[in-house]
């Protein structure tokens, strides 16, 4: 059982999500194509413990994908809305503490990032889209982010990483940089170089 822990605090997968809930990547594995480089925050706190991922090199330069979300105005966007903007695409959903604990450091990011045009887009794959969307966003203090939604599942489909939380990595071209699989302290010294990346290119 103790060893079962950091796996569920790393990222969120069927068995950790609610039985209403399909995950749409729950059936897809991390591919054997994920390299070796991962990283874990240090300090021993529950929040840093949430912090554990995977980087994904193997899809750079693929496009991003066309498909409409939900936007919390009750229209839809693609990621096309931001093209010549880099973008930071994070698949989340409520349930998911990892994805949760993950939300702040985001805020922090898109705080910072805005005025050099970052994108950063938080897109629930919970069922209920903006039913469960809304009322997270209006518990929690995250002022520089805005909730999307895809309730069919379409970008976990599309990304197929088989957790959450992943966040995918565009440059302004909309070209993937990079795939973050699991929960990343985006205000760490690799966080910021990933961004950095992006926002340079």
């Amino acid at each position: 059982m103790i060893l079962l822990l950091p796996a569920v605090l790393a990222a969120c997968d069927r068995q950790s999500q609610p039985p209403e809930q399909d995950n749409a990547q729950a059936d897809a594995a991390i591919s054997g194509e994920v390299p070796a480089t991962s990283g874990e925050a240090k300090g021993g706190g529950a929040k840093d413990s949430a912090f554990n991922y995977k980087l994904d090199r193997s899809k750079a330069g693929a496009p991003a994908p066309d498909f409409a979300f939900l936007d919390p105005d009750g229209g839809e966007r693609t990621l096309q809305d931001y093209a010549g903007k880099p973008m930071l695409v994070n698949l989340w959903a409520t349930w998911c503490a990892p994805c949760v604990a993950e939300m702040p450091t985001l805020d922090l990011i898109a705080a910072t990032h805005s005025g050099k045009g970052l994108a950063v887009l938080t897109i629930s794959q919970d069922n209920q889209g903006m039913k469960a969307v809304q009322p997270f966003f209006e518990k929690h203090k995250l002022p520089h982010l805005k909730g999307y939604a895809d309730p069919e599942n379409q970008f976990g489909f599309h990304y197929a990483t088989g957790l959450l939380p992943t966040t995918i990595v565009y440059d302004a071209q909309g070209k993937e940089m990079v795939r973050v699989v699991g929960a990343m302290d985006w205000e760490s010294a690799e966080g910021k170089a990933l961004i950095d990346a992006a926002t340079a290119s």
